[in-house]
């Protein structure tokens, strides 16, 4: 809303506002998240390197078990309650990683369990995630058509 909308006490409250408003230090979180997802994103790479070299997997094949441990390890960490202090200090450089996906759904299920685990745990553990698994494969099925279309011509 401009301040040609706004009442003179809105106006003098906004100036009051920005007053006492508590700057954030945008370089510092800048950086604690560029540092902390390099570090998860560097952890996946080592676990990748694992599975290619004691169990035979290609680079193409051993993306799928990377992903899950990676996500495996942040539900473990959700529930020891460490990731939550990661997340304070890296912000999104532990939420936007594959990682971050895991923390929402054990979380909403550690929210919910008191309500029991069908209604509780099953109810709620995919709220937060359910759009990215929705959208996640409806982007999935819109890039598989237009390969195909290009395929075919």
């Amino acid at each position: 809303m401009g301040n040609e909308k706004k009442t003179p006490a809105q106006q003098q409250y906004d100036k009051l506002n920005q007053k006492h408003e508590i700057k954030r230090p945008l370089l510092k979180n800048c950086t604690r998240a560029f540092f902390v997802g390099g570090i998860i994103c560097t952890v996946g790479q080592a676990i990748s390197y694992f599975y290619i070299y004691f169990f035979n997997f290609t680079e193409q094949t051993a993306g799928n078990p990377t992903v899950a441990t990676m996500v495996f390890i942040a539900m473990l960490l959700t529930g020891f309650g460490v990731y939550d202090h990661i997340g304070q200090y890296a912000g999104a450089g532990s939420a936007v990683p594959v990682t971050g996906f895991g923390n929402a759904v054990i979380s909403a299920a550690i929210e919910h369990r008191s309500e029991g685990f069908v209604l509780g745990v099953g109810g709620n553990m995919f709220k937060l995630a359910g759009s990215v698994i929705l959208f996640g494969v409806f982007a999935a099925f819109i890039v598989a058509t237009i390969k195909t279309i290009i395929i075919l011509y």
